[in-house]
């Protein structure tokens, strides 16, 4: 590669960079301003109560469904989605288990559920 080649891949670098730093907050901004809004806050709001609820009405107690309601928030809001994708493909976990249990304790208590909803039809 001469020095004339590096010089052109600098210019191409800097030019994806110039690109890259300009459109990127763009687009965070558009999106913010999008999930963010009143009524998208408010219907926000709505489905982590309700899915809090609905952990509750399963037969979880607060500290499980808190966490559960805790990772959901986590997977709908804007922040959580950025880091989902830069962490995609890792199989990351919390230090002790706990996303792993509490998926564990779901399936049982669904499997639970049916089984039990199954039981009263027949």
């Amino acid at each position: 590669m001469s020095w004339d080649d590096d010089d052109m891949d600098a210019e191409k670098l800097k030019e994806i960079l110039g690109v890259v730093s300009s459109e990127i907050p763009k687009l965070v901004e558009a999106i913010t301003k999008t999930l963010y809004n009143q009524e998208n806050a408010e219907n926000m709001a709505k489905s982590v109560a309700q899915f809090y609820k609905s952990m509750r009405d399963a037969g979880m107690d607060d500290a499980q469904a808190y966490a559960l309601t805790k990772q959901f928030m986590s997977n709908v809001s804007v922040g959580g989605l950025i880091a989902k994708a830069f962490t995609a493909g890792s199989d990351h976990d919390d230090d002790d288990g706990i996303d792993k249990k509490i998926e564990k304790e779901i399936e049982s208590r669904i499997k639970a559920k049916l089984k039990m909803d199954k039981d009263e039809d027949e």
